[in-house]
């Protein structure tokens, strides 16, 4: 994990001179996290320190992006291009700073895998729920790197011991099913994505 230390306040006391590491996760690596690994990338833009990867709790190792994903991604400007599949690994999440499940089952999946994650590790929509009303200066001015270190430090203190309802936190599988399935999920991930874009990138 490439945090560093953070001050009183919550946030980073040094800058980030290494990539800052998102990993997202489902299950099969092929629809929904692959979808937000590329929304997240292209927003983020280059040089941002940060790099986004993805993989699955039982992955389709290998496998390209789901052909119903591929439009909606370069509908909203990103690519799927020269994607591969991969398997959840321990060493993937230990390696990762900010961890995002797309359900929270997926969230349970990493934490039990590497417990001492679980600071770093929400669902994507709970991310960007509990960091709905941050406003742009109570994030460090500086690189995406830099905001989302102070992010997850952030979010991990407005946690709460009551769980949101599935509604709120989970993004739903489309797998298998048709284009309005993958719609739908599309629907409920893209504005989680953009609303941490909004503070990443200021």
């Amino acid at each position: 994990m490439n945090t560093p230390p953070l001050a009183d306040d919550g946030q980073p006391d040094a800058p980030i001179h290494h990539p800052f590491a998102v990993l997202v996760v489902c299950t099969g690596n092929i629809c929904r996290s692959p979808a937000v690994e590329r929304l997240l990338a292209a927003g983020l833009g280059s040089p941002s320190g940060v790099v986004v990867g993805s993989a699955g709790t039982r992955a389709v190792v290998g496998a390209p992006v789901s052909a119903p994903m591929v439009p909606l991604l370069v509908g909203a400007g990103a690519s799927a291009d020269d994607f591969a599949a991969r398997q959840l690994t321990h060493q993937l999440v230990d390696d990762a700073d900010l961890v995002l499940g797309l359900t929270r089952g997926h969230r349970a999946a990493i934490v039990h895998l590497v417990p001492n994650a679980v600071r770093r590790t929400f669902t994507l929509r709970e991310l960007a729920r509990l960091t709905a009303d941050v406003d742009h200066d109570e994030l460090p001015a500086g690189r995406p790197a830099e905001r989302l270190a102070a992010l997850v430090a952030l979010a991990a203190g407005r946690r709460t011991p009551h769980p949101a309802r599935p509604a709120q936190d989970d993004v739903v599988d489309p797998y298998g099913l048709g284009d309005a399935a993958y719609a739908r999920s599309f629907g409920q991930l893209k504005p989680a994505v953009d609303a941490i874009l909004r503070l990443a990138t200021g």
